[in-house]
């Protein structure tokens, strides 16, 4: 999968600390485990070439060189995220959006980390493997 940075979703910041408020709210719209109540991050906040995205961590994927199967799904979640829900819907049994006062009853989990090697994925077998 190849990445068009074209077709990443752009949002602008009005305020200084418009971009830690962002991503902290994205930390808290996900896949759910409601079993373990956990909350998987779906999407990211990126600096890229003077602009900002919100991304899908599959994009991320992508943008590293990484295999990836970004969805019809996954860029549904991601257009929730980023409010551009006109162009497709994601079943809402598949998002859960926690409320800032609900965060510290689940475990947050990214599954990408900027800036970091460390990646909790579908493709973290690998890496135990000994690729990191």
């Amino acid at each position: 999968m190849t990445i068009n940075i074209e077709e990443m979703v752009e949002c602008t910041l009005k305020e200084p600390d418009d971009f830690l408020k962002i991503r902290e709210t994205l930390t808290r719209i996900g896949v759910a485990s409601r079993k373990d109540k956990t909350l998987y991050q779906s999407c990211h906040i990126l600096h890229k070439q003077g602009r900002y995205f919100i991304v899908h961590f599959k994009e991320l994927f992508a943008l590293d060189g990484k295999p990836t199967n970004f969805s019809e799904n996954d860029q549904a979640r991601r257009n929730i995220s980023s409010e551009r829900t006109s162009e497709l819907v994601v079943p809402l049994n598949q998002l859960k959006i926690l409320a800032y006062k609900e965060k510290e009853e689940w475990t947050l989990t990214a599954k990408y980390n900027i800036g970091s090697k460390k990646v909790i994925d579908e493709h973290s077998e690998e890496e135990k493997g000994g690729n990191s």
